[in-house]
This record gives structure tokens, sequence and C-alpha cells, in this order.
């Protein structure tokens, strides 16, 4: 994998986000910071902290606690605080990836001299309003996909499509290896964990404990695939989450009126995410509203498994690209287990990822750095 290029003049880059404790925007945040101290710049992280900081700190990156995303008034209360910190750290750049502290990042440098330049980075679809708009007043407007891009265009009319860069999450190919299988032991353990899922194509749905993501969606689609005599297993990985008890019951429920009990397991968040997208026959991404960016498709084409995913929102953009034989219409059953079907006979073949690298997002990322830090 290539380098990030060194940087003419060195930065102190801040980046303000709610929490360090899991989630899209929070890994992008480290990401970056990691690119920046790789070529020298100064990177400050300011959040209310979690298991993330750890992890920030050890790839030498600063970090301030400062919850600044709690909804309340208290935390409006913080804006001084705030103002107090990037004062005295005279950054170069304040680099904001969520409304509430975009908002005070926003107040805090009105004044400051030098003004740091500010970039903000739109992760997900928000509900468009004053709130929202926030985040479309950096001088750079980083969109995570094509998708965020025209959403927030046509949104917000009065947005200046220059403003708007098009950097897309990306993935480390080395972290997810072409045609990666697990080993034996890591194989033998997990189906012992797991003996439902085994003696057929696994079929794996990976997401968080939220109706949003298809649970219902996959069950119905293996109670298709069963009715047509095609025998296949389900994963519903990450569903099992605390506080969750009782959408977990209900997709117990609809699995036990579906007849496929013996067919599916639900389980925490795991670790070996890699490994069991390697022995999947189909890893789906049946989120019901449209999704900003799809990370999982990424990661599942760089291991050279098929995706099976409705064609809206950035999973849709991400298939149409890279995969379009998984795509189907949003909600289609019939069209769902026809293509299922199809996917898990003959599956198209599927090249090595040449886009959506994590060094591509580093550098785009880091090279609007020197943009708007040089302009």
């Amino acid at each position: 994998m290539s380098s990030i290029a060194v940087p003419a003049k060195l930065l102190t880059v801040v980046q303000l986000i709610p929490a360090l404790h899991s989630g899209g925007a929070e890994r992008s945040a480290l990401e970056i910071a990691r690119a920046l101290v790789q070529v020298g710049h100064r990177s400050i992280v300011i959040s209310a902290g979690g298991r993330l900081v750890e992890q920030l700190q050890a790839g030498g990156s600063e970090h301030i606690t400062l919850d600044l995303g709690r909804k309340s008034l208290r935390t409006l209360g913080r804006l001084g605080a705030l103002r107090r910190i990037l004062r005295e750290l005279k950054p170069d750049i304040v680099h904001v990836r969520s409304r509430l502290p975009a908002w005070l990042g926003w107040w805090a440098v009105k004044g400051m001299a030098p003004q740091p330049h500010f970039i903000t980075t739109v992760h997900g679809l928000n509900s468009p309003g004053r709130y929202s708009a926030i985040l479309l007043r950096g001088e750079r407007v980083i969109a995570v996909s094509q998708t965020v891009r025209d959403f927030v265009l046509s949104h917000y009319p009065w947005l200046e499509p220059a403003k708007v860069r098009v950097i897309p999450r990306g993935i480390d190919p080395d972290a997810f290896p072409y045609g990666h299988r697990p080993d034996d032991a890591w194989q033998k353990a997990f189906f012992a964990e797991y003996p439902a899922l085994s003696g057929a194509p696994l079929l794996t749905l990976p997401g968080r404990g939220t109706r949003l993501k298809g649970h219902h969606d996959a069950i119905e689609l293996l109670a298709d695939l069963k009715r047509r005599g095609i025998e296949a297993r389900l994963l519903l990985l990450g569903v099992i989450e605390p506080g969750r008890e009782a959408y977990a019951a209900e997709l117990h429920e609809l699995i036990r009126a579906r007849g496929v009990a013996s067919q599916v397991v639900l389980t925490p968040p795991r670790h070996d995410v890699r490994d069991i997208y390697a022995v999947s026959a189909l890893v789906l991404q049946l989120s019901n509203k449209p999704e900003s960016f799809g990370r999982t498709v990424i990661e599942a084409l760089s291991l050279c498994r098929p995706v099976l995913g409705y064609a809206h929102g950035g999973v849709g953009e991400l298939l149409a690209e890279l995969y379009p034989a998984g795509r189907v219409p949003p909600g289609d059953r019939e069209r769902l287990v026809e293509r299922a079907a199809e996917l898990l006979r003959v599956a198209p073949p599927i090249s090595p990822l040449q886009s959506y690298r994590l060094i591509d997002m580093q550098q785009a990322t880091l090279a609007l750095y020197d943009e708007v830090a040089a302009g």
C-alpha cells in the first residue's frame, strides 16, 4: 500500500466528536488522526471519551476530555471551556463530525485570531433543517458518499456545490485480504459454538439490534429459500445488545412462526467479523432506510465474498459500481429470494478491491487540509 505524501507545512488539527465508543464517524476520526501523526502533523481529538481513547493515544494523537455531544443545556455551558482550549492550542484546522459539536465549534472559533479553518464531514442522511445545516457551514464539506452529496445539495439549495467534496470511507485491504479463509481451528471452534450454522450455506447479516437493519427481511428470505427447497443458515451478527431484549424476542417469535428456528442464530457483536464474512456464502445488507455509506459491502467484497443488498442509498451506490449482481429493489421479497438463489448457485467473480481503500480516504482528507491551510 502506498504511503501518505509528506506535507509542505505541518499543521495542528483538532477533531470534535461526541465520544469515542464505536461507530463510523468515530472510526474515521481515529483513521485520520493516525494519518496526521504519520506525516508529522499534531493531532488532537476533543470528546467525552470512550473505549477508543487508548487506541487514539497509542497512535500518537492527543485527547482532551470535554462532553460536547449530550443534548442538554449543560452542554451549551461548555462553549467557554472549548473556546479556551482552542485558543491555547491555536489549531490550523477544526474538523467537526457531528451536529452539536459542530454548533459549539462554530461558535468557539468565531473571533479567534488567527481563526482556524472550519471543516465538516456529513456522515449520515440527517433530517434536513436548521439544526443539521451546521454541518454544511464548513469551508469545505466532506460527504462520505455521492449519495450524501446528492442528499445535501437537494435539501439545501443555498449550498455551493463546489464546497462539497466526496471522500468515501475506506477499509484496509490488509485487514480484509482478498481470498482470506480462516484456519481450521477457528472454523472448528466457531461451528462448535454455533452448531445450528453448520451443514448449509451461511447467510450473514451484520448490524445492531434495530429494525432499520432489515433483520425481519433476512428471516423472511431464509424462510422463502426453505420453501423453494434451498437449505441455508442465517447469522444475525451483532443484534444482541443490552436494552434490545424486546427486539430480540420479537425476532425469535418471527423465526419460530416461519419454521426456521433450527437455522438461525442471533449473536452479540464479535471481534472476528473478518473470519465470519470469509465463511459466509452471502453477506446481506438489507437496511430498510437508505444508509449514507456501506462499509460492510466493502469489507465483504475485499475478502472476495458476495454481497446481496437493497439498491438504495450508499449501499446501492457501492453495489452498482462494484457488484451489480448483488442489487435488488428495496423490499422486493420475490426478487430478493430469486437473486439469493442465483448467487448461492453461481456467484459472479469478484475482482480485488482497487478503490474505497483506507489509504485513499486518508490521502484525500489530508490533501483537503493542505488545500484550505494554503488558501
